[in-house]
Protein backbone atom coordinates (compact mmCIF):
# COMPACT_ATOMS: atom_id res chain seq x y z
CA UNK A 1 0.00 0.00 0.00
CA UNK A 2 2.87 2.36 0.93
CA UNK A 3 4.43 1.64 -2.46
CA UNK A 4 1.11 2.46 -4.15
CA UNK A 5 0.83 5.79 -2.33
CA UNK A 6 4.47 6.54 -3.08
CA UNK A 7 3.85 5.86 -6.75
CA UNK A 8 0.74 8.08 -6.76
CA UNK A 9 2.61 10.94 -5.07
CA UNK A 10 5.50 10.54 -7.49
CA UNK A 11 3.11 10.51 -10.49
CA UNK A 12 1.26 13.62 -9.25
CA UNK A 13 4.55 15.39 -8.63
CA UNK A 14 5.87 14.58 -12.08
CA UNK A 15 2.57 15.65 -13.63
CA UNK A 16 2.61 18.97 -11.73
CA UNK A 17 6.20 19.59 -12.77
CA UNK A 18 5.38 18.80 -16.40
CA UNK A 19 2.34 21.09 -16.31
CA UNK A 20 4.40 23.85 -14.74
CA UNK A 21 7.09 23.51 -17.39
CA UNK A 22 4.43 23.45 -20.11
CA UNK A 23 2.85 26.63 -18.74
CA UNK A 24 6.23 28.33 -18.55
CA UNK A 25 7.00 27.37 -22.11
CA UNK A 26 3.57 28.46 -23.27
CA UNK A 27 3.96 31.85 -21.61
CA UNK A 28 7.54 32.37 -22.78
CA UNK A 29 8.08 36.01 -23.59
CA UNK A 30 10.93 38.24 -24.68
CA UNK A 31 13.16 39.68 -22.00
CA UNK A 32 12.39 43.21 -23.07
CA UNK A 33 9.94 45.15 -25.25
CA UNK A 34 11.25 48.36 -26.80
CA UNK A 35 8.94 50.93 -28.35
CA UNK A 36 10.44 53.68 -30.53
CA UNK A 37 8.39 56.68 -31.63
CA UNK A 38 9.96 59.11 -34.09
CA UNK A 39 8.08 62.37 -33.67
CA UNK A 40 6.73 63.75 -36.99
CA UNK A 41 8.13 60.92 -39.15
CA UNK A 42 6.39 60.47 -42.49
CA UNK A 43 6.27 56.90 -43.83
CA UNK A 44 8.03 57.92 -47.05
CA UNK A 45 11.10 59.11 -45.10
CA UNK A 46 12.16 55.46 -44.88
CA UNK A 47 12.75 55.60 -48.61
CA UNK A 48 13.29 59.30 -49.35
CA UNK A 49 16.22 59.51 -46.92
CA UNK A 50 17.44 55.95 -47.42
CA UNK A 51 20.52 57.13 -49.32
CA UNK A 52 21.75 58.77 -46.09
CA UNK A 53 21.36 55.61 -43.98
CA UNK A 54 23.96 53.07 -42.97
CA UNK A 55 23.27 49.35 -42.72
CA UNK A 56 22.71 49.03 -38.98
CA UNK A 57 19.83 51.41 -38.26
CA UNK A 58 16.66 51.81 -40.34
CA UNK A 59 18.01 49.42 -42.99
CA UNK A 60 18.60 46.71 -40.39
CA UNK A 61 15.03 47.06 -39.14
CA UNK A 62 13.64 46.86 -42.67
CA UNK A 63 15.91 44.03 -43.87
CA UNK A 64 15.34 41.82 -40.80
CA UNK A 65 11.98 43.05 -39.47
CA UNK A 66 8.40 43.26 -40.68
CA UNK A 67 7.19 46.50 -42.23
CA UNK A 68 3.56 47.59 -42.40
CA UNK A 69 3.77 49.97 -45.35
CA UNK A 70 0.21 51.27 -45.18
CA UNK A 71 -0.11 52.14 -41.51
CA UNK A 72 -2.74 54.82 -40.92
CA UNK A 73 -3.98 57.12 -38.16
CA UNK A 74 -7.77 57.03 -37.91
CA UNK A 75 -8.59 60.15 -35.89
CA UNK A 76 -8.05 63.89 -35.71
CA UNK A 77 -6.21 65.85 -34.48
CA UNK A 78 -2.93 64.23 -35.46
CA UNK A 79 -0.72 65.78 -32.77
CA UNK A 80 1.97 64.56 -30.40
CA UNK A 81 0.07 63.79 -27.19
CA UNK A 82 -2.72 62.04 -29.08
CA UNK A 83 -0.30 60.03 -31.21
CA UNK A 84 1.79 58.77 -28.30
CA UNK A 85 -1.27 57.89 -26.24
CA UNK A 86 -3.00 56.09 -29.11
CA UNK A 87 0.06 54.04 -30.13
CA UNK A 88 0.47 52.76 -26.59
CA UNK A 89 -3.19 52.36 -25.63
CA UNK A 90 -4.42 50.97 -28.94
CA UNK A 91 -7.28 53.42 -28.54
CA UNK A 92 -8.56 56.78 -29.82
CA UNK A 93 -9.16 60.19 -28.18
CA UNK A 94 -12.87 59.49 -27.82
CA UNK A 95 -11.88 56.86 -25.25
CA UNK A 96 -8.46 57.91 -23.92
CA UNK A 97 -9.50 61.44 -22.98
CA UNK A 98 -6.32 62.83 -24.55
CA UNK A 99 -8.16 64.99 -27.07
CA UNK A 100 -5.11 67.03 -28.07
CA UNK A 101 -1.91 68.51 -26.71
CA UNK A 102 -4.29 70.93 -24.99
CA UNK A 103 -8.01 70.65 -24.33
CA UNK A 104 -10.67 71.79 -21.90
CA UNK A 105 -11.20 69.77 -18.77
CA UNK A 106 -13.83 70.76 -16.19
CA UNK A 107 -14.18 74.11 -17.95
CA UNK A 108 -10.46 74.95 -17.80
CA UNK A 109 -7.89 74.84 -20.59
CA UNK A 110 -5.52 72.02 -19.68
CA UNK A 111 -2.22 70.75 -21.02
CA UNK A 112 -2.39 67.00 -21.62
CA UNK A 113 0.06 66.05 -18.84
CA UNK A 114 -0.58 68.89 -16.37
CA UNK A 115 -0.78 67.84 -12.73
CA UNK A 116 -0.61 70.51 -10.03
CA UNK A 117 -0.62 67.87 -7.28
CA UNK A 118 2.94 66.71 -8.03
CA UNK A 119 6.38 68.32 -7.75
CA UNK A 120 9.42 68.41 -10.01
CA UNK A 121 12.15 65.90 -9.27
CA UNK A 122 15.59 66.72 -10.67
CA UNK A 123 15.42 70.51 -11.04
CA UNK A 124 13.88 73.61 -9.47
CA UNK A 125 11.58 74.43 -12.39
CA UNK A 126 7.87 73.78 -12.91
CA UNK A 127 8.62 71.54 -15.90
CA UNK A 128 8.08 68.49 -13.72
CA UNK A 129 4.51 69.25 -12.69
CA UNK A 130 3.34 66.43 -14.93
CA UNK A 131 1.77 62.98 -14.70
CA UNK A 132 -0.43 60.58 -16.72
CA UNK A 133 -3.55 61.33 -14.66
CA UNK A 134 -5.42 62.97 -17.58
CA UNK A 135 -5.09 59.69 -19.52
CA UNK A 136 -8.22 57.66 -18.83
CA UNK A 137 -7.03 54.24 -20.00
CA UNK A 138 -4.05 51.94 -19.62
CA UNK A 139 -1.08 51.59 -21.97
CA UNK A 140 1.02 48.68 -23.19
CA UNK A 141 3.46 49.39 -20.37
CA UNK A 142 0.61 49.11 -17.88
CA UNK A 143 -0.55 45.89 -19.52
CA UNK A 144 2.93 44.39 -19.18
CA UNK A 145 3.05 45.36 -15.51
CA UNK A 146 -0.43 44.05 -14.73
CA UNK A 147 0.16 40.73 -16.52
CA UNK A 148 3.22 40.12 -14.35
CA UNK A 149 1.70 41.19 -11.04
CA UNK A 150 3.46 44.58 -11.25
CA UNK A 151 6.90 43.01 -10.99
CA UNK A 152 8.20 44.15 -14.39
CA UNK A 153 10.11 47.38 -14.90
CA UNK A 154 8.73 49.95 -17.34
CA UNK A 155 10.51 53.19 -18.26
CA UNK A 156 9.66 56.07 -20.63
CA UNK A 157 12.31 58.44 -22.07
CA UNK A 158 11.87 61.50 -24.29
CA UNK A 159 12.80 65.14 -24.63
CA UNK A 160 9.08 65.97 -24.43
CA UNK A 161 7.20 65.28 -21.22
CA UNK A 162 4.18 63.97 -23.15
CA UNK A 163 6.47 61.74 -25.23
CA UNK A 164 7.65 59.95 -22.08
CA UNK A 165 4.54 60.12 -19.88
CA UNK A 166 1.81 58.99 -22.28
CA UNK A 167 3.58 55.78 -23.36
CA UNK A 168 4.80 54.83 -19.87
CA UNK A 169 1.27 54.98 -18.51
CA UNK A 170 -0.02 54.90 -14.95
CA UNK A 171 2.08 52.16 -13.37
CA UNK A 172 5.52 53.01 -14.75
CA UNK A 173 8.63 52.84 -12.62
CA UNK A 174 9.57 56.15 -14.21
CA UNK A 175 9.11 58.56 -17.07
CA UNK A 176 12.01 60.92 -17.76
CA UNK A 177 11.83 64.07 -19.86
CA UNK A 178 14.14 66.98 -20.59
CA UNK A 179 14.05 70.25 -18.68
CA UNK A 180 15.32 72.58 -21.38
CA UNK A 181 15.84 75.49 -18.98
CA UNK A 182 18.16 73.46 -16.77
CA UNK A 183 19.65 71.14 -19.39
CA UNK A 184 18.91 67.88 -17.55
CA UNK A 185 16.43 65.01 -17.47
CA UNK A 186 13.77 65.23 -14.79
CA UNK A 187 10.67 63.45 -13.55
CA UNK A 188 7.91 64.12 -11.02
CA UNK A 189 6.87 62.96 -7.58
CA UNK A 190 4.15 60.92 -9.29
CA UNK A 191 6.93 58.39 -9.90
CA UNK A 192 9.53 58.97 -7.17
CA UNK A 193 10.90 61.36 -4.56
CA UNK A 194 14.43 61.59 -5.92
CA UNK A 195 16.30 60.62 -9.08
CA UNK A 196 18.18 57.32 -9.11
CA UNK A 197 21.94 57.57 -8.86
CA UNK A 198 22.38 56.56 -12.49
CA UNK A 199 20.18 59.48 -13.64
CA UNK A 200 22.12 61.94 -11.48
CA UNK A 201 25.36 60.60 -12.95
CA UNK A 202 23.98 60.89 -16.47
CA UNK A 203 22.84 64.48 -15.91
CA UNK A 204 26.21 65.49 -14.47
CA UNK A 205 28.03 64.02 -17.46
CA UNK A 206 25.57 65.33 -20.08
CA UNK A 207 24.25 68.65 -18.79
CA UNK A 208 23.31 70.93 -21.70
CA UNK A 209 23.95 74.66 -21.73
CA UNK A 210 22.29 75.44 -25.07
CA UNK A 211 18.94 74.58 -26.65
CA UNK A 212 19.51 71.25 -28.39
CA UNK A 213 15.90 70.51 -29.28
CA UNK A 214 16.20 71.90 -32.83
CA UNK A 215 19.38 69.95 -33.56
CA UNK A 216 20.23 66.27 -34.08
CA UNK A 217 22.00 66.39 -30.72
CA UNK A 218 18.59 66.21 -29.06
CA UNK A 219 18.07 62.72 -30.46
CA UNK A 220 21.60 61.73 -29.50
CA UNK A 221 20.89 62.73 -25.91
CA UNK A 222 17.66 60.68 -25.86
CA UNK A 223 19.42 57.61 -27.28
CA UNK A 224 22.16 57.92 -24.66
CA UNK A 225 19.58 58.35 -21.90
CA UNK A 226 17.68 55.29 -23.13
CA UNK A 227 20.88 53.24 -23.05
CA UNK A 228 21.64 54.59 -19.58
CA UNK A 229 18.15 53.47 -18.47
CA UNK A 230 18.68 50.07 -20.08
CA UNK A 231 21.82 49.53 -18.05
CA UNK A 232 20.99 51.56 -14.95
CA UNK A 233 17.76 49.64 -14.38
CA UNK A 234 19.13 46.35 -15.74
CA UNK A 235 16.14 46.11 -18.07
CA UNK A 236 15.61 42.71 -19.66
CA UNK A 237 17.97 40.96 -17.29
CA UNK A 238 15.57 39.74 -14.63
CA UNK A 239 12.84 37.13 -14.58
CA UNK A 240 10.18 39.40 -16.08
CA UNK A 241 9.53 41.03 -19.44
CA UNK A 242 10.41 44.71 -19.06
CA UNK A 243 9.45 47.65 -21.27
CA UNK A 244 11.50 50.61 -22.52
CA UNK A 245 9.52 53.32 -24.32
CA UNK A 246 11.68 55.79 -26.27
CA UNK A 247 10.49 58.85 -28.18
CA UNK A 248 12.78 60.94 -30.40
CA UNK A 249 11.44 64.51 -30.42
CA UNK A 250 14.05 66.57 -32.25
CA UNK A 251 12.73 65.41 -35.62
CA UNK A 252 9.49 67.23 -34.77
CA UNK A 253 11.18 70.42 -33.63
CA UNK A 254 13.37 70.45 -36.74
CA UNK A 255 10.46 69.68 -39.06
CA UNK A 256 8.38 72.52 -37.64
CA UNK A 257 11.22 74.99 -38.08
CA UNK A 258 12.72 73.87 -41.40
CA UNK A 259 10.17 71.68 -43.23
CA UNK A 260 10.18 68.20 -44.76
CA UNK A 261 12.70 68.80 -47.55
CA UNK A 262 15.32 70.91 -45.82
CA UNK A 263 19.03 70.11 -45.34
CA UNK A 264 18.37 70.23 -41.59
CA UNK A 265 15.72 67.51 -41.80
CA UNK A 266 17.98 65.38 -43.97
CA UNK A 267 20.74 65.75 -41.39
CA UNK A 268 18.32 64.89 -38.60
CA UNK A 269 17.39 61.55 -40.18
CA UNK A 270 20.95 60.73 -41.18
CA UNK A 271 22.05 61.22 -37.58
CA UNK A 272 18.96 59.52 -36.12
CA UNK A 273 19.82 56.45 -38.19
CA UNK A 274 23.15 56.32 -36.35
CA UNK A 275 21.42 56.66 -32.98
CA UNK A 276 19.04 53.79 -33.76
CA UNK A 277 22.02 51.67 -34.80
CA UNK A 278 23.71 52.56 -31.51
CA UNK A 279 20.60 51.66 -29.53
CA UNK A 280 20.22 48.34 -31.35
CA UNK A 281 23.86 47.54 -30.62
CA UNK A 282 23.35 48.30 -26.93
CA UNK A 283 20.27 46.07 -26.85
CA UNK A 284 22.21 43.25 -28.54
CA UNK A 285 24.92 43.52 -25.92
CA UNK A 286 22.71 43.93 -22.86
CA UNK A 287 19.78 41.66 -23.67
CA UNK A 288 20.90 39.61 -26.67
CA UNK A 289 19.80 39.72 -30.28
CA UNK A 290 16.51 37.87 -30.62
CA UNK A 291 15.68 38.33 -26.94
CA UNK A 292 13.91 41.66 -27.30
CA UNK A 293 10.80 42.66 -29.25
CA UNK A 294 10.97 46.13 -30.80
CA UNK A 295 8.61 48.28 -32.80
CA UNK A 296 9.20 51.63 -34.49
CA UNK A 297 6.44 54.03 -35.48
CA UNK A 298 5.49 57.72 -35.30
CA UNK A 299 2.95 59.85 -33.49
CA UNK A 300 2.01 61.71 -36.69
CA UNK A 301 3.61 62.77 -39.94
CA UNK A 302 3.73 66.24 -41.59
CA UNK A 303 2.68 68.30 -44.58
CA UNK A 304 5.12 69.73 -47.08
CA UNK A 305 5.71 73.44 -46.65
CA UNK A 306 2.83 75.41 -48.16
CA UNK A 307 5.09 77.94 -49.91
CA UNK A 308 7.07 75.11 -51.52
CA UNK A 309 3.87 73.52 -52.76
CA UNK A 310 2.53 76.83 -54.10
CA UNK A 311 5.79 77.45 -55.91
CA UNK A 312 5.33 74.16 -57.73
CA UNK A 313 1.66 74.67 -58.60
CA UNK A 314 0.11 72.57 -55.83
CA UNK A 315 -2.91 74.06 -53.99
CA UNK A 316 -1.74 74.83 -50.46
CA UNK A 317 -1.67 77.54 -47.85
CA UNK A 318 -1.69 78.61 -44.22
CA UNK A 319 -4.64 79.26 -41.94
CA UNK A 320 -3.79 81.62 -39.09
CA UNK A 321 -5.50 80.28 -35.99
CA UNK A 322 -5.26 83.48 -33.92
CA UNK A 323 -6.75 85.54 -36.75
CA UNK A 324 -9.47 82.94 -37.30
CA UNK A 325 -10.48 83.04 -33.64
CA UNK A 326 -10.63 86.84 -33.63
CA UNK A 327 -12.64 86.85 -36.86
CA UNK A 328 -15.16 84.33 -35.45
CA UNK A 329 -15.78 86.43 -32.38
CA UNK A 330 -15.93 89.62 -34.43
CA UNK A 331 -18.56 88.14 -36.71
CA UNK A 332 -20.71 86.90 -33.82
CA UNK A 333 -20.45 90.22 -31.98
CA UNK A 334 -21.74 92.05 -35.02
CA UNK A 335 -24.40 89.45 -35.78
CA UNK A 336 -25.83 89.41 -32.26
CA UNK A 337 -24.99 92.98 -31.23
CA UNK A 338 -22.97 91.88 -28.21
CA UNK A 339 -19.64 92.93 -26.77
CA UNK A 340 -18.82 89.47 -25.44
CA UNK A 341 -16.68 86.80 -27.06
CA UNK A 342 -19.00 83.86 -27.73
CA UNK A 343 -16.13 81.60 -28.82
CA UNK A 344 -13.96 80.71 -25.86
CA UNK A 345 -11.08 79.08 -27.69
CA UNK A 346 -9.77 77.47 -30.87
CA UNK A 347 -7.38 74.57 -30.29
CA UNK A 348 -6.03 72.28 -33.01
CA UNK A 349 -9.00 72.94 -35.32
CA UNK A 350 -11.53 72.48 -32.49
CA UNK A 351 -13.88 75.34 -31.60
CA UNK A 352 -14.98 75.80 -27.98
CA UNK A 353 -18.12 77.89 -27.43
CA UNK A 354 -18.61 79.99 -24.29
CA UNK A 355 -21.99 78.82 -23.04
CA UNK A 356 -22.22 81.38 -20.25
CA UNK A 357 -21.51 84.28 -22.62
CA UNK A 358 -24.02 82.89 -25.13
CA UNK A 359 -26.72 82.66 -22.46
CA UNK A 360 -25.95 86.17 -21.23
CA UNK A 361 -26.34 87.42 -24.81
CA UNK A 362 -29.85 85.94 -24.93
CA UNK A 363 -28.93 83.28 -27.47
CA UNK A 364 -28.85 79.49 -27.58
CA UNK A 365 -25.81 77.36 -28.24
CA UNK A 366 -27.52 75.71 -31.21
CA UNK A 367 -28.21 78.96 -33.05
CA UNK A 368 -24.72 80.32 -32.40
CA UNK A 369 -23.20 77.03 -33.52
CA UNK A 370 -25.19 77.06 -36.76
CA UNK A 371 -24.36 80.69 -37.51
CA UNK A 372 -20.68 80.11 -36.77
CA UNK A 373 -20.49 77.05 -39.03
CA UNK A 374 -22.04 79.03 -41.89
CA UNK A 375 -19.45 81.76 -41.37
CA UNK A 376 -16.51 79.34 -41.19
CA UNK A 377 -17.71 77.52 -44.32
CA UNK A 378 -17.39 80.76 -46.31
CA UNK A 379 -13.59 80.53 -46.00
CA UNK A 380 -12.29 78.86 -49.18
CA UNK A 381 -9.50 77.24 -47.16
CA UNK A 382 -12.09 75.33 -45.13
CA UNK A 383 -13.61 72.12 -46.47
CA UNK A 384 -16.10 71.51 -43.66
CA UNK A 385 -17.15 73.03 -40.34
CA UNK A 386 -18.68 70.09 -38.49
CA UNK A 387 -20.62 70.38 -35.24
CA UNK A 388 -19.66 67.34 -33.20
CA UNK A 389 -23.27 66.65 -32.29
CA UNK A 390 -24.29 66.58 -35.95
CA UNK A 391 -21.39 64.68 -37.49
CA UNK A 392 -23.48 61.55 -38.18
CA UNK A 393 -26.05 63.44 -40.24
CA UNK A 394 -23.75 65.67 -42.26
CA UNK A 395 -22.86 64.94 -45.87
CA UNK A 396 -19.13 64.37 -45.55
CA UNK A 397 -16.87 61.53 -46.73
CA UNK A 398 -16.91 58.50 -44.47
CA UNK A 399 -13.13 58.56 -43.96
CA UNK A 400 -13.35 62.09 -42.56
CA UNK A 401 -16.46 61.30 -40.51
CA UNK A 402 -14.73 58.32 -38.88
CA UNK A 403 -11.71 60.40 -37.95
CA UNK A 404 -13.87 63.12 -36.39
CA UNK A 405 -15.89 60.62 -34.37
CA UNK A 406 -12.78 58.78 -33.17
CA UNK A 407 -11.19 62.07 -32.15
CA UNK A 408 -14.19 63.49 -30.34
CA UNK A 409 -14.26 63.25 -26.58
CA UNK A 410 -17.57 64.73 -25.33
CA UNK A 411 -16.08 66.16 -22.15
CA UNK A 412 -12.92 67.64 -23.68
CA UNK A 413 -13.16 68.29 -27.43
CA UNK A 414 -15.43 71.33 -27.66
CA UNK A 415 -18.21 71.94 -30.17
CA UNK A 416 -17.05 72.23 -33.79
CA UNK A 417 -14.38 70.42 -35.79
CA UNK A 418 -12.85 72.43 -38.63
CA UNK A 419 -11.60 70.42 -41.60
CA UNK A 420 -9.29 72.38 -43.88
CA UNK A 421 -8.82 71.77 -47.59
CA UNK A 422 -5.96 69.38 -48.44
CA UNK A 423 -2.64 71.21 -48.48
CA UNK A 424 -3.72 73.79 -45.89
CA UNK A 425 -2.72 73.78 -42.25
CA UNK A 426 -3.04 75.96 -39.19
CA UNK A 427 -0.32 78.36 -38.15
CA UNK A 428 -0.09 80.99 -35.44
CA UNK A 429 2.23 83.76 -34.35
CA UNK A 430 4.68 81.30 -32.79
CA UNK A 431 5.05 79.11 -35.88
CA UNK A 432 7.97 78.90 -38.29
CA UNK A 433 6.48 79.76 -41.67
CA UNK A 434 9.42 78.30 -43.58
CA UNK A 435 8.76 74.99 -41.81
CA UNK A 436 5.73 72.76 -41.58
CA UNK A 437 2.94 71.58 -39.32
CA UNK A 438 0.46 68.73 -38.86
CA UNK A 439 -2.83 67.88 -37.22
CA UNK A 440 -5.22 67.10 -40.07
CA UNK A 441 -6.86 64.02 -41.62
CA UNK A 442 -4.88 63.99 -44.90
CA UNK A 443 -2.46 61.20 -45.78
CA UNK A 444 0.60 63.39 -45.33
CA UNK A 445 -0.28 63.59 -41.62
CA UNK A 446 -1.79 60.13 -41.11
CA UNK A 447 0.48 57.75 -43.05
CA UNK A 448 3.23 56.76 -40.63
CA UNK A 449 5.85 53.99 -40.50
CA UNK A 450 5.42 50.78 -38.54
CA UNK A 451 8.16 48.18 -38.25
CA UNK A 452 8.29 45.20 -35.91
CA UNK A 453 11.68 43.68 -35.19
CA UNK A 454 13.33 40.98 -33.09
CA UNK A 455 11.71 38.33 -30.93
CA UNK A 456 9.40 36.04 -32.99
CA UNK A 457 9.24 38.55 -35.87
CA UNK A 458 9.77 37.14 -39.34
CA UNK A 459 11.11 39.30 -42.15
CA UNK A 460 8.44 40.60 -44.47
CA UNK A 461 6.21 43.48 -45.41
CA UNK A 462 2.58 44.16 -46.19
CA UNK A 463 0.71 46.86 -48.07
CA UNK A 464 -2.58 45.95 -46.39
CA UNK A 465 -4.01 48.80 -44.35
CA UNK A 466 -3.08 48.68 -40.69
CA UNK A 467 -3.88 51.22 -38.02
CA UNK A 468 -2.03 52.95 -35.23
CA UNK A 469 -4.44 51.28 -32.81
CA UNK A 470 -3.25 47.85 -33.98
CA UNK A 471 0.24 48.28 -32.52
CA UNK A 472 -0.74 47.70 -28.88
CA UNK A 473 -3.07 44.87 -29.86
CA UNK A 474 -0.25 43.17 -31.79
CA UNK A 475 2.39 43.48 -29.08
CA UNK A 476 0.04 42.23 -26.37
CA UNK A 477 -1.10 39.34 -28.55
CA UNK A 478 2.51 38.31 -29.12
CA UNK A 479 3.13 38.42 -25.37
CA UNK A 480 -0.06 36.46 -24.60
CA UNK A 481 -1.34 39.21 -22.32
CA UNK A 482 -4.54 41.25 -22.20
CA UNK A 483 -4.57 44.41 -24.30
CA UNK A 484 -4.86 47.84 -22.62
CA UNK A 485 -8.36 48.41 -21.28
CA UNK A 486 -9.40 50.93 -23.97
CA UNK A 487 -7.85 49.11 -26.93
CA UNK A 488 -9.90 48.99 -30.13
CA UNK A 489 -7.15 47.64 -32.39
CA UNK A 490 -6.71 44.25 -34.04
CA UNK A 491 -3.51 42.15 -33.93
CA UNK A 492 -1.56 42.30 -37.17
CA UNK A 493 -0.80 38.92 -38.74
CA UNK A 494 2.85 39.12 -39.80
CA UNK A 495 3.09 36.46 -42.48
Amino acid sequence: MKRLFSFVYLFVGLLATACGQSQQQGAKRPKLVVGIIVDQMRWDYLHYYDYTFGNNGFRRLLSEGYSCDNNQITYVPTVTAVGHSCVYTGSVPAITGIAGNDFYKDGKRTYCADDATVQTVGSESKAGLMSPRNLRVTTMCDAVKIAQDFKAKTIGVSLKDRGAIMPAGHTANAAYWFDNDHGVFITSTYYMKQLPEWVDDFNKANKQTTDIRYTPKGNTLVADMAIAALNGEQLGRGTTTDFLAVSFSSTDYIGHRYGTRSPQTEEAYRELDKEIAKLLGALDTAVGKGNYLLFLSADHAAAHNAALMQKNGVPAGEWDESTALADMNGHLKKLYNTGANLVKDLIEYRVYLDYEAIKAAGRTADEVEAALCDYIDNDDRVAYAVPFDKVQSMSIPQAIRERIINGYNPKRSGDIQIILQPGYYGFDSGSFHEGTSHGVWCSYDTHIPLIFYGWHVNHGRTSKETHVTDIAATVCSMLDIQSPNGCVGTPIQMK
